[in-house]
């Protein structure tokens, strides 16, 4: 089972919990990374030894591919959930779409997936 982790649960990860799941999917070479929540991490008011760390580990593993058609999907969703009254960001709209490309599992403590989970084929868990 592939694993898409939000920046939700890497922040909290990073500020020193642990989560089960989230160690296991690493383990077994099951996560994989979308872009745009490596640009969120990164982008917080870290110390550069933070960032430094947090640039390594996240090179183990698999980043996922958003060529044109990726981009063209995130603006399918977000047009769709909008039609359910459901306003979605990019960031989060892209997030969700990385978990429906690759069919995989979406860990995060964000509400806003629950939302979109509703309305597409989007599989979440929550990190406890």
């Amino acid at each position: 089972m592939v694993v898409i982790v939000d920046s939700s649960v890497w922040i909290d990860v990073f500020g020193g919990e642990v989560i089960p799941s989230l160690d296991a999917a690493m383990m077994e070479g099951a996560m994989t990374l979308s872009p745009l929540v490596i640009a969120e991490l990164l982008s917080g008011n870290l110390t550069p030894a933070i960032r430094e760390r947090i640039g390594e580990l996240l090179q183990d593993f698999f980043l996922h591919d958003t060529p044109l058609a990726h981009w063209i999907a995130v603006g399918n969703l977000r047009r769709m959930l909008a039609a359910h009254g459901i306003n979605v960001s990019i960031p989060d709209a892209h997030v969700a779409q990385c978990a429906l490309d690759r069919d995989a599992t979406l860990l995060t403590r964000d509400e806003i997936f629950a939302r979109i989970a509703k309305h597409t084929a989007l599989r979440l868990e929550s990190a406890p």
